[in-house]
């Protein structure tokens, strides 16, 4: 027999508002919902799930993700909530102690926006740590590293070494370079790194999703395919994951647009719970580098506008390329000019199929008529609440007070009826989706604790949503995920508050998540 849910309050997210006294489900399914007594006359001999006066909603699931970059920033060094360029050396002199001759030091998160004095650290600051082990640290945003000398040296990066396709190496006043690398000029240094182990992948993501389930995730859209060299190894790690380990999450997987043929080739039926999703390809950097594709140079920076990383031929070629396999794209833009390239190339090579529909990936910097343009397109916005408490008030310095009104503007992008669904693009930010259901209700600054652009605040049912129904329609699962109905998958996030009724989200905690009538984490 199948599991009576019930003993707290059940929304079913059908519409605001709507509850149920308790669920009936069966097989991984919801098979009745209505009424307690009814129900258990209905079924009897059904095993008994009391919530204890919890609240019960559909399963969260993170609409952007990299889920075993998650679990790498679990295994490295993390600077996310480090407040100075000292702590951050401190941390590398104590790693340095501790490892072997030669190894790598790794870590993730760094945020000079955090620090006073806003430093960007050279390579010499990190040589004087170690001239032995090549040292590598992360920009929060993961569109910026820095490295020391022995790093750059393994990658054969000199001051003759010009600037990839997409990429720029930071020089000084004589052309040197001073181990800041930005997008494509990363991979330099990417390639440089000993080939990941299957051993490292297995562990990272098992840690990773384990964490996710802690925090409340039932799946997440993820994009790791193409990071770690070889491509079966990763596939090989999902599959013993998930499969073999038993750590039930509904993994969707988007397809980098260098590993696409690669892909195409191979044998990708891996069971119920791992599916593939759209071609991965982006537009632009980030914000944090001034890496972003802006209309305008960037107010603190009147030198640049952002990277293009690729031309107006190369974009459409790569969705010509999708298309070709019959793939819907999603791409990166961040700055308002990578979008508005990104509506073009659509434009000229839309989806072959009627139900498809794009995807684009976080929408940070907008204006009105991109607004007007994506609403009239099958396009989904993959938007991240979280960054509107992480970026403001610093990303106004970038942009310039008289051109945010349109940015971060998520309600004006719902209210526009525009599709949106909510992730975390994790390990950038934190991967708790009641942090972002938080940020995209309150806005308020992580640095300041003011509220910027208060209007595009959204109820907490709206940001619910997000995360519900929108991380289910961007994988046309709307029939199937996202609500507490007949028919839907049996995956639930359990809390300890009713987030509707108090207002006392950032006290709430996940006491139960459940993943195809299973529960995969249980708070003791």
């Amino acid at each position: 027999m199948g599991t009576l849910w019930f003993g707290g309050k059940i929304y079913t997210l059908i519409e605001e508002r709507d509850t149920v006294e308790a669920v009936y489900t069966e097989k991984g399914y919801i098979k009745d919902t209505g009424d307690l007594e009814k129900l258990r006359s209905l079924y009897p001999g059904a095993k008994e799930m009391n919530l204890g006066g919890h609240t019960m909603l559909p399963g969260f699931t993170d609409s952007h993700m990299h889920v075993i970059g998650h679990g790498e920033k679990l295994m490295h060094l993390d600077f996310s909530e480090m407040a100075s360029s000292e702590e951050v050396l401190e941390s590398l002199r104590e790693r340095a102690k501790t490892i072997q001759h030669g190894e790598w030091i790794i870590g993730e998160g760094f945020n000079e926006n955090q620090f006073p004095d806003r430093k960007i650290l050279h390579r010499r600051e990190l040589d004087d740590i170690s001239n032995v082990h090549p040292i590598l640290i992360k920009r929060i945003c993961h569109h910026a590293v820095i490295v020391n000398t022995k790093a750059m040296e393994l990658a054969g990066i000199s001051s003759e070494t010009p600037d990839p396709e997409g990429g720029l190496i930071v020089r000084d006043e004589n052309g040197d370079p001073t181990g800041y690398m930005h997008d494509g000029a990363q991979e330099l240094v990417f390639q440089a790194q000993p080939q990941v182990s299957k051993e490292y992948l297995h562990k990272a993501l098992l840690k990773s999703i384990e964490d996710c389930h802690k925090k409340g995730l039932v799946g997440g859209h993820t994009e790791d395919l193409s990071y770690y060299g070889s491509l079966e190894n990763v596939l090989g790690a999902f599959d013993s994951v998930i499969n073999g380990e038993k750590k039930t999450f509904r993994a969707h997987l988007l397809v980098h647009h260098h590993i696409t043929d690669e892909f195409q080739q191979k044998e990708r039926d891996l069971g119920p719970f791992i599916e593939f999703g759209a071609m991965k390809l982006f537009a632009d950097g980030a914000l944090g580098g001034r890496t972003a594709l802006l209309s305008e140079p960037y107010e603190d920076d009147p030198g640049t506008n952002g990277v293009s990383i690729h031309s107006e031929e190369g974009l459409n070629s790569l969705i010509q390329k999708a298309r070709g396999y019959g793939m819907e794209v999603a791409i990166h833009t961040i700055g308002d000019l990578a979008f508005e390239k990104a509506l073009d190339a659509i434009e000229a090579n839309p989806p072959l199929q009627k139900h498809q529909h794009d995807r684009l990936i976080h929408a940070q910097i907008l204006n009105a008529e991109l607004i007007e343009r994506v609403k009239k397109l099958p396009v989904i916005l993959d938007i991240q609440p979280r960054f509107s408490s992480s970026d403001f008030p610093w990303v106004m310095d970038r942009i310039g007070r008289d051109k945010i009104k349109y940015c971060y503007a998520w309600k004006t992008l719902i209210n526009e009826g525009v599709n949106c669904a909510g992730g975390s693009d994790a390990p950038i930010e934190p991967i708790a989706p009641l942090l972002g259901i938080y940020s995209a209700v309150k806005r308020e600054s992580i640095y300041d604790g003011q509220v910027y652009l208060p209007e595009e605040r959204l109820s907490v049912y709206e940001a619910v949503e997000l995360y519900t129904k929108g991380s289910a329609y961007a994988v046309h699962h709307e029939h199937e995920y996202g609500c507490i109905a007949k028919g839907y998958t049996a995956d639930f996030t359990v809390l300890s508050r009713d987030i509707f009724e108090e207002d006392a989200l950032l006290e709430t905690e996940v006491v139960m998540t459940v993943v195809d009538d299973r529960v995969v984490y249980e708070k003791r």
